[in-house]
């Protein structure tokens, strides 16, 4: 039979939509609903007379009719299961929020807020200034500003204080993060006049000094978050810089990038500096992210000398970076728990960070117990000593230990099972290594911990329909999963992963 006659085997739209409506889920709006069956019965046609594909029965028609309505009408953004350990998870959406920074967002979403209008004296205010006192008392700024994110903290800082001005830089701090932001670039963008010095590895304070001119502006030093440069090394730090900058009457600013509050090496990560220690060895303004050690929401934080702060909020370009009612009540709640002295119990992030080997060895044990008794026979689960990450960029170099448990599904690939777990309902997103699946309990919740279980057992049943993958598809499968331990903290290209 030839492909046109195979193709006119296909039902009408109107006979293939009359079928997918009853017996559905729920209602489907009748235009959505022909769109979409006219859609899948152009996609078959296509594939019978370009492939010579068989044409499927009608009931495998009406059901990837009803599958991609379903899709269609499910919110995109949901929560999913982290269970990686990478506890700042960018693709994941980096830091998750503490209760009274979600009850906070909640209470301002339900009515009217006093977002910009001051109580006292009746008059408007500043959205700003529900922060502005706190992150002043945690830092000892003088001032304090927030917008969406540390690129827009940079930016702003650059346009306002340094526009038509050249800003000095070493050339081992022209970082690159996700999503090719660009130290370069961005100055470029804030009109700033890009100054390089020393080299890749090395810089000095000499090259720093004959660098300086009539138009410098600022010495600006970036935290390189996101990599290390081992071995022959040098670079200036800020006590010389500040030294520097105050005999030739220019300012430094300094990009913390993931900004701590909290000193961490108490509890043996890092070192990484506060902000604090920033702002105490004479650094004039520095921007760090919330939503990393932090611990907030996204937003960028600015603080440092009033002076210079005035300058940015004089700034119209702020009114593009401003930030929401939704980040602020979120930032405030989350900047109270430092202020309360309980931010590494009240902060996910930090509770995750901080959990010792011990605690999380105990977690391990209860979620192999767990899935031990439901999956018997159908996967092999066992232990192993591990290491979590950071991510977001933070503390590249830095491993966590941590216990990890450990799944070899019979009968199916462990490359299958973390496909079938990532589209499930929640998802979960777990790591490959080894030929097995591997499940790190500290970015797992105790709440998470029952209903994941429930997904395995489901995913290791067959829960999720799909035909077998072709070793391409495996591949990809594969690389989208490593990727997410792998490259946590930012987007990068990979050749081998489509």
């Amino acid at each position: 039979m030839s492909d046109a006659k195979l193709a006119r085997q296909l039902p009408s739209v109107h006979e293939l939509v009359k079928k997918a409506a009853p017996g559905a889920e729920r209602h489907y709006p009748s235009g959505a609903l022909t769109a979409v069956a006219r859609e899948v019965l152009k996609l078959w046609r296509q594939a019978i007379m370009e492939r010579g594909e068989m044409p499927p029965a009608l009931d495998d028609l009406v059901q990837e009719v009803r599958q991609r309505m379903e899709s269609l009408l499910r919110l995109s953004l949901r929560p999913v299961i982290n269970a990686t350990g990478v506890v700042l998870h960018t693709n994941l959406g980096r830091a998750p929020l503490s209760a009274e920074a979600c009850a906070a967002m909640e209470r301002v979403a339900r009515g009217y807020c006093n977002l910009e209008f001051n109580l006292e004296s009746g008059r408007r205010g500043s959205r700003y200034s529900h922060v502005e006192r706190l992150l002043i008392d945690l830092t000892g700024a003088e001032a304090a500003l927030v917008v969406n994110n540390n690129a827009a903290a940079v930016l702003l800082v650059l346009h306002s204080l340094a526009r038509g001005r050249e800003v000095v830089v070493s050339r081992g701090e022209l970082i690159e993060i996700g999503g090719s932001f660009r130290i370069p670039e961005v100055m470029a963008q804030s009109g700033a006049i890009l100054k390089e010095v020393g080299t890749t590895n090395k810089t000095h304070p000499r090259d720093y000094e004959r660098a300086i001119g009539p138009e410098t502006a600022m010495l600006l030093k970036v935290r390189p978050s996101n990599y290390r440069i081992m071995g022959f090394t040098s670079q200036v730090d800020k006590e010389e810089l500040v030294g520097l900058a105050a005999r030739h009457q220019v300012i430094v600013v300094e990009d913390l990038g993931s900004g701590a509050l909290i000193d961490l090496e108490r509890h043996g990560i890092g070192p990484e500096p506060t902000v604090q220690d920033s702002l105490a060895s004479g650094v004039d303004v520095v921007t760090f992210s919330g939503d990393k050690l932090l611990g907030g929401p996204q937003a960028g934080l600015i603080v440092g000398r009033a002076e210079l702060l005035r300058t940015l909020k004089e700034n119209q370009l702020l009114r593009a970076l401003r930030v929401d009612k939704f980040t602020l009540a979120a930032l405030e709640a989350t900047l109270q728990a430092y202020v309360r002295e309980e931010a590494e119990q009240a902060l996910p992030v930090l509770r995750m960070l901080t959990a010792t080997p011990a605690i999380l060895q105990q977690r391990a044990v209860e979620l192999r117990r767990l899935l031990t008794g439901r999956l018997g026979h159908a996967c092999a689960v066992d232990l192993r000593r591990g290491s979590s990450r950071v991510g977001g960029g933070a503390l590249p170099m830095e491993e966590l230990p941590t216990t990890l448990v450990e799944l070899r599904p019979a009968g199916l690939s462990t490359v299958a099972l973390a496909d079938r777990l990532r589209r499930s309902d929640p998802p979960v997103l777990v790591r490959i290594q080894e030929e097995a699946v591997l499940l790190d309990p500290r970015t797992l919740t105790e709440e998470e911990i029952a209903l994941l279980v429930e997904v395995v057992v489901v995913a290791l049943a067959g829960g999720i329909t799909q035909k077998k993958a072709s070793n391409f598809e495996e591949k990809a499968i594969s690389c989208a999963n490593e990727a997410l331990y792998d490259q946590p903290e930012e987007d990068q290209d990979d050749p081998d992963c489509v």
